[in-house]
């Protein structure tokens, strides 16, 4: 299908570009740019660097894709960003390439909704299906699992790791790993303070994964007990059969515990890519 490009804008002859491009005008495509089919380009959208964006991504005006990263320890190396399908880049998002760290790939990956000035950092990752408000900072390194929502104004420090359907509240400084399923709320205190019963619901989780759930938030955060004996209490109470939900959350709680100051990752700073890539299951 043609593409449909504003003469307005530059389009570098290098880059390669999919079916059923819309790009409006004052749009700048690099050359090291390759953008799927269906993607959509409102106006005065820049996507630089060596930058790989899947199918159907929508960028709203202002966007910036690709930029070099705010790292000082940058050389200009060819780090780069890789997108996945269906996304949703509001007004002002920013995404960071790589730098020469890890494996030097900042990656999103599948229907995920940047809202307005959303900036994410060098060597984050953001999963599937996550919600990043307006305003939202994530540092370097960050990893956002598949559902999680953080909420408006919120900065995010780097390494930390936001779990599956986590959630966190407006204006919050986060500087440890939020585990799967819970909530963190509070601007200035990082305990976890309850779970994300609503957006468990919403998944379609059941009552019985929920329930115990809950019950390990309890034990965990409010009686203060080893990850052991929760695991071993909670075992008897699912009759040896736990759901992958609960199992989630102790072996994501675990691995952060064997991190360094409440973030798991950061154990594996200065390790090779291989390493520094693992997470909770």
């Amino acid at each position: 299908m043609a593409h449909r490009i504003s003469p307005l804008a530059h389009i570098d002859p290098q880059a390669q570009l999919g079916d059923d491009i819309d790009i409006g005008p004052f749009c700048v495509v690099g050359p090291h740019v390759v953008l799927g089919n269906g993607c959509k380009l409102d106006n005065n959208v820049t996507l630089t660097g060596h930058t790989t964006i899947g199918e159907r991504n929508r960028f709203f005006p202002c966007a910036v894709i690709g930029g070099e990263p705010q790292d000082f320890c940058y050389a200009g190396g060819p780090t780069k960003v890789e997108i996945g399908d269906d996304n949703l880049f509001r007004e002002g998002v920013t995404v960071n390439r790589g730098a020469d760290k890890e494996d030097g790939i900042t990656r999103i990956g599948n229907r995920n909704f940047l809202m307005s000035n959303a900036h994410v950092a060098h060597n984050c990752h953001v999963f599937n299906n996550t919600i990043l408000t307006n305003g939202v900072l994530l540092a370097g390194h960050v990893h956002v699992h598949d559902y999680a929502i953080v909420s408006g104004n919120s900065a995010i420090s780097h390494f930390c790791t936001l779990g599956t359907g986590s959630f966190v509240g407006g204006m919050c400084r986060v500087v440890q790993d939020v585990p799967p399923y819970m909530m963190s709320i509070s601007a200035d205190d990082p305990e976890i303070a309850t779970i994300n019963v609503v957006g468990m619901r919403r998944r379609g989780i059941s009552d019985s994964a929920i329930s115990l759930v809950r019950q390990a938030f309890k034990l965990m955060y409010r009686e203060h007990k080893k990850i052991e004996e929760v695991r071993s209490l909670l075992v008897e109470k699912s009759d040896g059969v736990m759901p992958l939900e609960l199992m989630t959350l102790l072996n994501f709680v675990e691995w952060t515990q064997k991190g360094k100051n409440g973030r798991g990752r950061e154990a594996y700073r200065n390790q090779p890519a291989a390493e520094s890539e693992r997470r909770a299951a």
